[in-house]
């Protein structure tokens, strides 16, 4: 159960910093060289996952009310 969370949460979390690379840097550099930095980013933050996971159950509580 672990596995599957870290594994979606690195898709989004790699996903989400190449495009960030992308806007930040330009396209070349960005399409280029950001798949790296993604890959190293999603890989040490998708183990925190559970409390992603707890912030936006929370998040969702403050907003409904409850």
């Amino acid at each position: 159960m672990y596995q599957v969370g870290a594994a979606i949460t690195w898709f989004l979390i790699f996903i989400g910093a190449w495009i960030y690379c992308i806007a930040a840097y330009g396209f070349l550099l960005g399409v280029g060289l950001g798949w790296l930095a993604a890959g190293i980013a999603a890989t040490v933050l998708c183990w925190f996952w559970p409390l992603y996971l707890l912030g936006a159950v929370g998040l969702a509580l403050l907003i409904l009310g409850k």
